[in-house]
């Protein structure tokens, strides 16, 4: 891949080398392919979709692979810690697709975060919250409303958790990773409840996350997980299109039995399980935003070689803004699906509840 010309430098700012990964398959880029299950070991692959970064239209081509015994699905190969911060930084100039966005909003929607907290209710009141990667800690902000008490601390590789802290959303802030030992340390045992809302599939080790997080819990404890389903019928029919993918920048879809089996192997006792609460209603109007933003012409971006004419740049937006009912057709279709699909395998994400076990006593 060749760095910006002068031409799309002049129009959008200069982008650091540094942050512009190598070709595909280069060790700047990406890892080494794997040969076997990140999760079980097992050999048994089959490839699940190769794409391009259909959100927001950076270079590359990505490969998913799902293991036929366990049926964990991951990037593969990953990308390397340089490639990871290039896929996730916002940079200047880059195209932005309002449509998608606002459909991906759904994630976080204020009625969502509700949900999340006041499926905790029925535990008490918790002394101390951790929430990870939790960025504005605009979850620990909702949760307040049913937990005024609570003492809300976040966790996020970004500096965002500071602002949040500074906003009093929480009462302590930690940049880092949760696997990190310097903040391991300082977060061993301390908490009643730790959540990770949509977070395992960011992470590169999903496994040693959730032994973090236990670690973090005072015996008796509860952990709260939200993650995306990769058996969801939605996946297996619309392939690349299937919104939840989001390649490059989610590295590991996780069945629920796996997640089930391995805080089971903790010592965990599963308090709550299911898809029914935690379901996104995004599926069409992912797919409708995503095949309609690439059936336009091409955006400009920072490392185009040949940017495009100005009609067409004046062509895309107006059949973006003319394809918007189209997008907002199907997100209509979703919520009224939403109250079937979330009790069949077209329900796309689940929620755990786990209490970590207390010392048996001698």
């Amino acid at each position: 891949m060749s760095g910006p010309t002068a031409s799309s430098a002049a129009r959008t700012g200069p982008v650091p080398a540094a942050v512009i990964p190598a070709p595909q398959g280069s060790a700047r880029a990406h890892e080494p392919r794997r040969e076997d299950c990140p999760w079980c070991g097992s050999v048994r692959l089959r490839n699940r979709l190769r794409t391009g970064d259909l959100r927001r239209h950076r270079p590359g081509l990505f490969t998913v692979d799902a293991c036929r015994d366990c049926g964990h699905t991951f990037q593969n190969p990953r990308l390397t810690a340089e490639g990871l911060a290039f896929h996730r930084r916002a940079l200047r100039g880059a195209p932005r697709d309002p449509a998608t966005e606002r459909v991906l909003a759904l994630h976080a929607a204020r009625h969502r975060r509700r949900g999340a907290a006041r499926a905790m209710l029925r535990f008490g009141e918790p002394e101390s919250w951790l929430d990870v990667g939790t960025g504005l800690a605009r979850f620990p902000q909702t949760a307040r409303e049913f937990f005024p008490y609570t003492s809300f601390d976040g966790t996020d590789l970004t500096a965002r958790v500071e602002r949040a802290r500074a906003l009093g959303r929480v009462e302590e802030a930690h940049v880092g990773a949760l696997t990190d030992p310097r903040v391991a340390a300082r977060l061993a045992g301390r908490y009643d409840v730790v959540s990770l809302l949509h977070h395992l599939e960011h992470t590169t080790d999903p496994r040693a996350e959730l032994r973090a997080a236990l670690d973090a819990l005072r015996p008796g404890g509860h952990l709260l997980v939200e993650t995306l389903d990769p058996r969801c019928a939605y996946a297996a029919l619309f392939g690349r299109w299937w919104l939840p993918y989001d390649q490059p920048r989610r590295l590991h879809l996780l069945p629920p039995r796996n997640l089930r089996a391995e805080l089971e192997a903790h010592g965990c006792e599963i308090v709550g399980i299911g898809h029914r609460a935690a379901h996104v209603p995004h599926d069409l109007a992912g797919a409708t935003a995503l095949a309609l933003s690439h059936s336009l012409p091409a955006p400009d971006t920072p490392w185009r070689a040949v940017p495009p004419t100005p009609f067409q740049r004046y062509l895309r937006t107006v059949l973006l803004r003319a394809g918007t009912p189209l997008v907002v057709a199907a997100a209509v279709t979703d919520l009224a699906l939403a109250p079937v699909v979330r009790h069949t395998p077209f329900a796309n994400a689940y929620r755990v509840i786990a209490r970590k076990p207390k010392p048996t006593r001698r």
